[in-house]
């Protein structure tokens, strides 16, 4: 079964069900946590089955069937959980992968010689002591096609907690983008919410910063955005509240003396501000093309 989208519980499905029986798509509907998950039968369906539900969440009297459904089927209807497998978002799971791997072969930055290979400049070669140094840093690192720097600072990270975190929220809400907004979406919000943190957390601290967290923000932002428009994501409303109180609360003296370590707060908000001006982007466009 291929998963389409989760809908809050309090969208009605059943006359989009009923409309799906009459035009023979075999379809699941399991209740998980708040939302219903829409599953089908058919990769060809996939994309006027997605079609359809956009017209019927934009509007419930309307169910216009786009051309590519099968002959009728039985309809099933069930009950229970799903979550992405690595085969529905295999470059999410890559990701976190990469990041795990490359946790242990730094030893989560205690091995420095191949950590300054990922960091965003190498702070052997280059002074970054003031806003200027850092500047002129930056422009010589990528003058030398050292491009791969303004991204594996998010491969680096310097706690056990801290990988485990960042990649459990990176799988719960990167495999929904994967799985639902295609690949090459999940792909550029990685690049766009990545430029979007690690740049200005160079040019506010230094080199001297890693971790996903601001891939995080930014997939986080993206989808809660993205839901606002049109629910289509699992997504629990409290947790862009605590995000953002977590997000503030790190711009104060407090996390320094609760975790023993600063928090990378430019990555964060970066990577919050890059991801939520990803879904409006995708968001406006959807608008235009239904017009």
């Amino acid at each position: 079964m291929i998963r389409i989208a989760a809908i809050p519980e309090r969208v009605d499905l059943q006359p989009f069900s009923r409309w799906l029986d009459s035009q023979g798509v075999t379809h699941v509907i399991e209740h998980d946590e708040g939302h219903q998950v829409l599953f089908i039968e058919g990769e060809q369906l996939r994309q006027p089955v997605t079609e359809a539900l956009s017209r019927y969440l934009d509007d419930p009297r309307h169910t216009g069937a786009p051309e590519g459904f099968s002959q009728p089927r039985q309809r099933r209807v069930v009950a229970g959980h799903w979550q992405a497998g690595p085969k529905d978002a295999p470059f999410t799971f890559a990701l976190i992968v990469a990041a795990a791997l490359i946790a242990w072969m730094t030893a989560f930055g205690g091995r420095e010689q191949l950590m300054v290979l990922l960091t965003i400049v190498n702070p052997y070669e280059w002074p970054v002591g003031s806003f200027d140094q850092r500047i002129q840093a930056l422009a010589g690192t990528l003058g030398n096609l050292q491009l791969w720097r303004l991204l594996t600072p998010d491969l680096l990270h310097f706690s056990l907690m801290h990988l485990i975190f960042n990649g459990v929220m990176l799988w719960f809400l990167g495999s929904q983008i994967e799985a639902l907004d295609g690949r090459r979406h999940m792909v550029a919000l990685v690049l766009v919410t990545s430029l979007g943190g690690n740049i200005p957390q160079f040019l506010m601290s230094g080199p001297l910063f890693g971790g996903l967290s601001g891939v995080v923000y930014g997939v986080l932002g993206y989808v809660w955005l993205r839901n606002q428009w049109r629910p289509q994501f699992q997504f629990p409303p409290a947790l862009m509240t605590v995000a953002v109180v977590w997000l503030l609360i790190g711009f104060t003296p407090l996390t320094e003396a609760l975790l023993g370590a600063s928090m990378a707060n430019a990555a964060h908000l970066g990577g919050l501000l890059s991801g939520l001006g990803y879904g409006l982007v995708r968001s406006a466009n959807d608008m235009r093309r239904r017009r």
